[in-house]
This record gives structure tokens, C-alpha cells and sequence, in this order.
């Protein structure tokens, strides 16, 4: 794994399809460790035990859930985290202990921001880290390609829902944004101040397919 921020780790990259790159991120914190995404990764999940463990874990949509959940489910009792419009999803794995229907904080420091469009589930997950700064995970919602970010648009996704979940992310004002798919070296950006143009770009693209 990768240390990225003081808290926050970033699994090695898998590629569970050609052209398809993803990471797993765990943030450490006091109240117990968060281990957004999935990874199959064993070196990464064995890890995980040096730094504390996995408390909970919480997958930003379906595409994440598969086996490796019950692993590390059974290495360290992580409660499992996931929107109700996922649950069939789930239930071909297994079905989680927490289940999001709205926007709300999870935590005191970690809130959750249902974004549907790549899937009618998708989840965004805003967290305040131990340094001060804001970090946005956004799933497949929006992903880091070479050129910055890119809607999750795919021939199942809602063009539409997936607009208006953009417009409600105009709302939060992350330093960090860690995507779960990515092109190019990591799914790991800073925000340099330029989070609404960013936004604006990827709604562009989606109006221009229609």
C-alpha cells in the first residue's frame, strides 16, 4: 500500500478489465479504520492489520462488491456499508450491516452522499481527515482520466440522474478527490482550486451525449 496523506493509504492498482484501473483506499482514523472500494489485493488486505484493521468498509456501488468482501469481513468484523438500490447486488455476495437511503453523515467525520447515475445506487463519501483537508470519494460517479475528470457514464447509467448528482457535488468543496476507476497513474488527485470547472467539464461531456 501507499501512503498518501498522514491517514490515508492507497491499495496497488488492480485491473480487472483491459483499459480499467482501480484502487482501494483505507483512512485511518481513531474511531476505526474506513477501507473505501474493494481490493482483492492479499499483500494489501494482510497489511491492513499493521495499520488497524478495517472497521468498517463501504463500496461506492455494485461494481465493487465480490468475494473479497467476506475476506476481509472475516479478518477484521468490518461492518459492511451500502445504498438500498445496491442490495440485489449485494445479496450475491453479501448483504451489508449499514444501508444508506439519503444523504447523511455516517459519522461525525465522514458523511454520505448518495449519487445516482453510474448505477441507481452510486455513493460519493465526503471525509474531514486528521490534517484539515476534505477529501471526496467518488466511486464511478466521476473518474480521473489524463485529462481530469470524466463522468461514470456507461450504456446502463441514467444521463440524467448522473447530471443532477454532479450539480449536488457543486455543493461540497473537497482538497482531495479519490475516484475508484482511473486512466493514467493513480485515482488520487489534488484539488488545486479549480473544483467547479472541473464539474462543468465533465457535465459538458454528458449534455454532449445524448
Amino acid at each position: 500500500m501507499r501512503q498518501i496523506l498522514s491517514d490515508l493509504w492507497e491499495t496497488a492498482v488492480e485491473s480487472p478489465f483491459p483499459g480499467l484501473n482501480t484502487h482501494a483506499y483505507l483512512w485511518t482514523r481513531d474511531n476505526g479504520n474506513v477501507l473505501f472500494y474493494n481490493t482483492s489485493q492479499q499483500a494489501d488486505i494482510q497489511q491492513m492489520a499493521d495499520l488497524g484493521g478495517v472497521a468498517y468498509q463501504l463500496p461506492s456501488h455494485r461494481d465493487e462488491v465480490g468475494l473479497s468482501i467476506i475476506q476481509i469481513r472475516d479478518a477484521y468484523s468490518a461492518l459492511l456499508g451500502g445504498h438500498q438500490a445496491e442490495l440485489e447486488a449485494f445479496s450475491e455476495v453479501v448483504q451489508p450491516d449499514i444501508i444508506f437511503e439519503q444523504r447523511q453523515w455516517l459519522f461525525d467525520d465522514l458523511e454520505v452522499i448518495p449519487t445516482p447515475g453510474h448505477t441507481p445506487g452510486s455513493c460519493c463519501f465526503l471525509a474531514k481527515t486528521d490534517e484539515g483537508r476534505t477529501v471526496l470519494f467518488t466511486g464511478d460517479t466521476l473518474y480521473w482520466s489524463d485529462t481530469g475528470l470524466r463522468p461514470g457514464l456507461l450504456p446502463f447509467s441514467d444521463r440524467e440522474q448522473l447530471i443532477q448528482s454532479l450539480n449536488l457535488l457543486e455543493t461540497v468543496s473537497p482538497d482531495v478527490v479519490c475516484s475508484s476507476a482511473f486512466s493514467g497513474q493513480s485515482g488520487y488527485r489534488e484539488i488545486k482550486g479549480d473544483w467547479i470547472e472541473q464539474l462543468s467539464v465533465a457535465k459538458w461531456l454528458l449534455e454532449q451525449q445524448s
